[in-house]
C-alpha cells in the first residue's frame, strides 16, 4: 500500500498560525519536501520537529517527482510544505500532486494560511466572487496588455507583486484602469508590520511615494470589479456603436476600437461582431 502525501499550508507571518494537525503531521511523517530548506529549518526547530528534509523547488520539481512518487509507493508518507502559506499556490507542488494522483497515491490537503485569502478578508472588497490570477508579467507591455482585460470585470481580481515592481504597477493601472477604481495592498500579513491600505489607485501611489519603506515586502494586490450597472451600460453602448463600426472596417479594427471606447474585453467585441 502506498503512503500519503500531505500538503501542508505553514504560516505566511506569524509562526503561531500553524494549526495542531499541520504540527502533528509534519512531526508524524518519514520526509518534509521544502523549497528552501534553510528557511524552512526555522520554522521546524521552533515546532521542535526533527523530520529530515528535502529540497524540492520550480527547478527540481520534474527531476524530483519520481523519486518522490518511488518513495510513496514504498510506503513511505511525505509532507510538501512552501516557504511561506499553501503550497501549490503560486508554489512548487502542482506536477507532483498530479502525478501522485496518477500513480493513485492518496493526496491529503491540511489547510492554513494563504496571503491571498488574507489579504481579501480584510481588505473591505466584494468578496463574494473573487479570481486569483498569481503574480503580474515583469514586463511592462504584457502587464498592461493584462490590466487591460480587467477594465470590465466584475468581480474583485487578486494578483501577487514583488516590492521591486510594486510602484510601476500601480502606475500602469492608473493609466488602465483610471483614478476612480478602488485597489487594497496588503503586504507584510500577520507580521509586526501588517499593512492593509485600500482606496484609489492615485492616493495608493501617493503612499508608495511618500516613503520608500512603504516599497518593501511581498504585496497582494486586490482590485474591485466594475459595478454591474456599469457593465449594462457599456454592453449598451456596444450595441450601439458596432454596427455603425463594422459597415466601415472589418470586424477585427471594428472590435479593437470598440473595446477601447466602451471598456470591454476586446475578444468579446470581436464575437459580438462576427455574430452581426
Amino acid at each position: 500500500m502506498s503512503g500519503t502525501l500531505f500538503i501542508v499550508a505553514t504560516p505566511i507571518g506569524n509562526l503561531d498560525d500553524i494549526t495542531f494537525r499541520a504540527v502533528s503531521v509534519l512531526k508524524s511523517v518519514e520526509l518534509i519536501l521544502a523549497e528552501d530548506t534553510r528557511h524552512s529549518k526555522k520554522l521546524l526547530n521552533h515546532l521542535d520537529v526533527s523530520t529530515p528534509l528535502r529540497a524540492f523547488h520550480d527547478h527540481n520539481e520534474r527531476e524530483k517527482t519520481q523519486f518522490v512518487i518511488d518513495e510513496l509507493s514504498t510506503g513511505k508518507s511525505i509532507a510538501l510544505i512552501s516557504d511561506a502559506g499553501t503550497p501549490l499556490i503560486s508554489d512548487p507542488g502542482y506536477i507532483l500532486v498530479c502525478e501522485a494522483k496518477k500513480a493513485n497515491c492518496k493526496v491529503v490537503p491540511i489547510p492554513g494560511p494563504s496571503a491571498l485569502i488574507t489579504a481579501l478578508s480584510g481588505a473591505g472588497l466584494a468578496s463574494d466572487n473573487f479570481t486569483f490570477f498569481g503574480f503580474l508579467p515583469s514586463k511592462q507591455a504584457a502587464r498592461i496588455k493584462v490590466l487591460q482585460a480587467l477594465v470590465s470585470r466584475t468581480e474583485t481580481s487578486i494578483y501577487y507583486e514583488s516590492p521591486k515592481r510594486i510602484l510601476a504597477t500601480m502606475t500602469d493601472m492608473l493609466l488602465v484602469l483610471g483614478g476612480s477604481r478602488e485597489v487594497c495592498l496588503a503586504k507584510e500579513l500577520t507580521k509586526a508590520f501588517e499593512t492593509i491600505n485600500t482606496g484609489t489607485i492615485p492616493s495608493l501611489i501617493e503612499y508608495l511615494t511618500v516613503d520608500p519603506n512603504h516599497q518593501k515586502g511581498e504585496f497582494v494586490i486586490l482590485i474591485s470589479g466594475v459595478a454591474k450597472t456599469d457593465t449594462i451600460a457599456a454592453e449598451a453602448k456596444l450595441d450601439t456603436l458596432l454596427p455603425i463600426l463594422c459597415a466601415e472596417m472589418g470586424a477585427s479594427k471594428a472590435a479593437k476600437l470598440a473595446a477601447k471606447i466602451t471598456g470591454i474585453d476586446k475578444k468579446h467585441c470581436y464575437q459580438r461582431a462576427i455574430d452581426l
